[in-house]
């Protein structure tokens, strides 16, 4: 986010707080590096905040931001508990900033393309959405432990694609998880399989399948259909180019890892924080977004757990 912040002209980026910052690789850049965050709420030049710290600090850090006046970016998910969601939604409120709650991936141009096929009745009413989003390698087990789980960690911004995609809510779940990969996310309490059937507000249908490895690369696939047509996104590669043999036909691997598959919506949700500020007007990716995506995440978690259907409680 600082690297993409730096590259946009009507930015400046003034400080980064981080505990494993290397000051003089950041001071060369002109940027005043701290190890204390309250270096940077405390400053009143500084008029926005990226949270983008560990998942159990970013309620109480986009709070403080808000009491200081400052606009919020904050990674997902704002925190585990919703009514802890609830609470510094009412904050931000309070303080009259915006927020906008980090799912990229609704800015990816691909994925955008899709949803723009839907809003603009290409493929007529939304009957059914497919989301495909497997990891190329799975997260270290001390990762595991402490990210909330595999519905609130990896499955939400899929949850989250789900609502995009299809203009509607998420009304039930039913989960069903294994762990198949690796042993040691099953000791700490998580699993490494999924897949989701969900039925929405709209009547439509979708499904989520996730895995924590594609040996193949990160294998980020969607579609939606609908009653007069439907709207595909494939995987991205570095060649877009397929060999044709009498030992038949080779195509390359999809992009390995998150930052090179979503480059550009990383630096486009940023562009769009920043316009939301300049012309005060709500950020495309609320609060609310953050929050009902955890809420279907829990309902998926239980869902799992009792192995029903759940119904999510959006109050």
């Amino acid at each position: 986010h600082a690297d993409n912040l730096l590259a946009m002209p009507d930015v400046r980026l003034k400080s980064v707080a981080d505990p494993f910052l290397k000051p003089d690789e950041w001071s060369a850049r002109g940027i005043a590096p701290t190890l204390d965050p309250d270096d940077v709420f405390n400053d009143p030049e500084i008029d926005a905040v990226l949270v983008c710290s560990p998942t159990p600090t970013h309620a109480d850090f986009t709070e403080i931001a808000a009491r200081a006046g400052k606009h919020v970016f904050c990674e997902k998910p704002i925190a585990l508990d919703p009514d802890r969601i609830r609470k510094t939604l009412e904050v931000v409120e309070t303080a009259g900033v915006k927020l906008q709650v980090g799912f990229n991936r609704r800015f990816d141009p691909t994925f955008a393309r899709v949803r723009e096929a839907v809003v603009d009745g290409e493929i007529g009413d939304v009957h059914l959405v497919k989301v495909v989003a497997r990891d190329p390698s799975p997260p270290p087990p001390e990762y595991v432990a402490d990210s909330g789980g595999m519905f609130l960690d990896m499955t939400i911004h899929d949850f989250d694609m789900v609502r995009f995609l299809s203009g509607s809510e998420i009304e039930e779940v039913h989960a069903f998880g294994a762990v198949l990969i690796d042993p040691a996310i099953g000791e700490a309490g998580d699993i490494d399989t999924a897949v989701v059937t969900m039925k929405l507000k709209n009547g439509a249908l979708a499904v989520i399948e996730n895995s924590r490895r594609a040996v193949f690369g990160y294998d980020q696939r969607l579609e939606v259909f609908g009653s007069e047509g439907g709207v595909e996104a494939f995987n991205e590669s570095p060649y877009q180019v397929r060999t044709r043999t009498a030992n038949g036909i080779r195509a390359e691997n999809p992009l390995y890892f998150v930052l090179e598959r979503y480059q550009r919506s990383f630096v486009v949700e940023l562009e769009a924080f920043v316009a939301s500020i300049r012309e005060d007007r709500d950020p495309p990716v609320g609060g609310r977004d953050g929050l009902m995506s955890v809420l279907v995440g829990l309902a998926a978690a239980q869902s799992m757990a009792e192995n029903r259907p759940v119904r999510v409680q959006a109050s």
